[in-house]
């Protein structure tokens, strides 16, 4: 229960990376606010984590919304009394193995707009709430692509990476203030949605790991949650890989 009175918001919740870590971050004793565009899923997690209604919250919202994203973080506040933690999660990949010559502006603009804007708007509207708590931790997810170069995904490979230097200087700009920013980058992990791909294309991801498999939910998850607590109380500014080593070769 190492999170035991703090209060937490998770962006893109409702599936895949982002529901876990809003799982984990209950599990833990926080209070968790789960944000998405999808509210039936949010809903339906927010019943299953809390049937009591007194220590989660469903909201609907747009991360590229920044009226919708400061109004979820005064929802949070007003429910559960400050913010102290959030995960900004949302995200998109856009298409594979398109040439640049051959990705339109409107999906390169989705991309931008969701991963790195959305993000933006997100801490944003986080960061004050965090300060006026007393201060607290954030963890952005960038991606094993926030550092390296990935063929055919540029939208998204160039986004993530901005990801990180935002992570960066909002650490700097805030370390005095109490509040830690870091990053995680995790390589293929094995989401719901990704085991529906043919066997053949799972087995080719996780070759790329030099450990042969993919990540589970529960291992980015179990990482986020380091990160927000006290036990990473001296870990700022950084970015760390959970990606079995896809980004040492």
């Amino acid at each position: 229960m190492e999170l035991n009175k703090r209060s937490a918001l998770v962006t893109g919740a409702a599936t895949g990376i982002g529901e876990q870590i809003a799982r984990r971050l209950f599990a833990g004793g926080a209070a968790v606010t789960l944000v998405g565009h999808d509210g039936a899923a949010l809903e339906r997690l927010r019943g299953e984590l809390d049937p009591e209604g007194g220590r989660a919250l469903a909201i609907e919202a747009d991360v590229r919304d920044e009226a919708a994203m400061q109004d979820a973080v005064r929802r949070a506040v007003a429910g559960f009394g400050a913010l102290h933690l959030a995960v900004n999660n949302a995200g998109l990949t856009g298409p594979h193995d398109t040439l640049l010559e051959d990705l339109s502006l409107e999906t390169w603009n989705s991309v931008i707009e969701t991963d790195l804007t959305g993000m933006f708007l997100s801490l944003k509207a986080e960061l004050p709430a965090i300060v006026a708590a007393g201060g607290g931790a954030i963890v952005n997810l960038s991606s094993a692509n926030g550092i390296v170069g990935v063929a055919g995904i540029g939208a998204y490979t160039a986004a993530k990476h901005g990801v990180l230097g935002l992570t960066r200087a909002v650490a700097l700009e805030y370390a005095t203030k109490k509040v830690r920013v870091n990053a995680i980058g995790p390589g293929y992990v094995a989401t719901p949605r990704m085991l529906e791909m043919p066997r053949e294309a799972l087995d080719g991801m996780a070759a790329a790991h030099p450990l042969q498999r993919l990540a589970t939910r529960e291992e980015v998850a179990e990482f986020a949650a380091f990160l927000l607590s006290d036990r990473a109380s001296f870990c700022t500014g950084g970015f760390y890989p959970i990606d079995g080593g896809y980004t040492a070769r």
